[in-house]
C-alpha cells in the first residue's frame, strides 16, 4: 500500500485563488487588504520566509508593508516598529518574523502587537480566546492542518489524534483546535519526554508529527491506513529533515510530506487571516 499524498501545495493554490477573489471584492468596496511584516537581521531563512509571504500577498492582491531592521536594533526600535504597524489603517496584519536576536525580548515584543492585527494567530490574547472558543485570528499552521485534511476527506470526528510536539506554533494549539465541537477529535499531546511513544502512535488515526526530531516516527509505529503529517523541521548534514521516516508512506493511508505539504497551508493561512481582518474593518 501506498499512501495518498496531502498536496499542501495544490490546496494552498485553492485557498489563494478564492482569497484572490475576496481580496477583489473588498476593493471594490475602497478596502485593500495589508500585510506588515518585521525582519530583524539578515537570517537567510527568515529572509527567505519573508520574501515568500509577500510574494503570495502579490498573487492575491494584498498589499505588503516591509520592515526590515538591522541585527543590532535594540528593543526600543523593534517596539517603534511594532507600534507603527499598530497604528497603520494600512496594515490590516502583520508578523514579526522569529527567531529573534537574542538580544531581544521575543515575548513583550509579540504582547506588545495589536491582537487584532496579529496574522500568525500566536499572540498570548488570541491564543487565550482559541481556549475560550471565541473567534479570533487562528494559528496558521495548525489551521492549514486541519483544513488539509478536510481538503482530502480524512475523517477528524471522533477520530484519535496524537500530536508530537508541544511547542506554541504547532503541537499545543493544534489540540485546541482538533477538540472544538465542530472537528470533535480526542487529541493525544506527546513530545521527546513521551515515555513509550510508540505505544501512543499505534493508536493514532491521524498522527501530526512537530517535533523537531529527524526520522521520529517510523513504519512500525504507525496503524495501516492512517493519515500522518510530517511538520517537523530540523536539518541532517545540512539537509532538509522532517520527523516522519520516508518508509511510512507504505503504511499509511494518508501523508503529508516535509517539504510541500504543511508548509504552504501556512503561508495560506497567514493570507486568509489578513484578509479576514480586513473584511472586518
Amino acid at each position: 500500500m501506498s499512501a495518498q499524498i496531502l498536496d499542501g501545495k495544490a490546496t494552498a493554490a485553492r485557498i489563494k485563488a478564492e482569497l484572490a477573489e475576496r481580496v477583489k471584492k473588498l476593493a471594490a468596496s475602497g478596502v485593500t487588504p495589508g500585510l506588515g511584516t518585521i525582519l530583524v537581521g539578515d537570517d537567510p531563512g527568515s529572509q527567505i520566509y519573508v520574501a515568500g509571504k509577500h510574494r503570495d500577498c502579490a498573487e492575491v492582491g494584498i498589499a505588503s508593508i516591509r520592515k526590515d531592521l538591522p541585527a543590532t536594533a535594540s528593543q526600543a526600535e523593534v517596539e517603534a516598529a511594532i507600534d507603527e504597524l499598530n497604528a497603520d489603517p494600512a496594515c490590516t496584519g502583520y508578523i514579526v518574523q522569529l527567531p529573534l536576536p537574542r538580544h531581544l525580548d521575543t515575548q513583550a515584543l509579540i504582547e506588545r502587537m495589536d491582537p487584532a492585527k496579529d496574522a500568525d494567530g500566536l499572540h498570548p490574547v488570541n491564543l487565550g480566546r482559541l481556549v475560550h472558543m471565541v473567534d479570533a485570528p487562528l494559528p496558521c499552521t495548525p489551521h492549514g492542518i486541519v483544513v488539509l485534511l478536510q481538503e482530502y476527506g480524512v475523517p477528524i470526528k471522533g477520530a484519535e489524534v496524537v500530536v508530537v510536539g508541544r511547542g506554541i506554533t504547532v503541537g499545543r494549539p493544534l489540540g485546541l483546535l482538533l477538540t472544538r465541537r465542530s472537528e470533535n477529535a480526542t487529541v493525544t499531546l506527546c513530545h521527546t519526554g513521551t515515555r513509550d511513544l510508540a505505544a501512543h502512535v499505534r493508536n493514532a488515526d491521524i498522527v501530526v508529527a512537530a517535533a523537531g526530531v529527524p526520522g521520529l516516527v517510523t513504519a512500525d509505529m504507525v496503524k495501516p491506513g492512517a493519515a500522518v503529517l510530517d511538520v517537523g523541521v530540523s536539518r541532517v548534514d545540512g539537509k532538509l529533515a522532517g520527523d516522519v521516516a520516508p518508509d511510512v508512506q507504505e503504511v499509511a493511508g494518508f501523508f503529508s510530506p516535509n517539504p510541500g505539504g504543511v508548509g504552504p497551508m501556512t503561508r495560506a493561512m497567514l493570507l486568509a487571516n489578513v484578509v479576514e481582518a480586513a473584511e472586518q474593518v
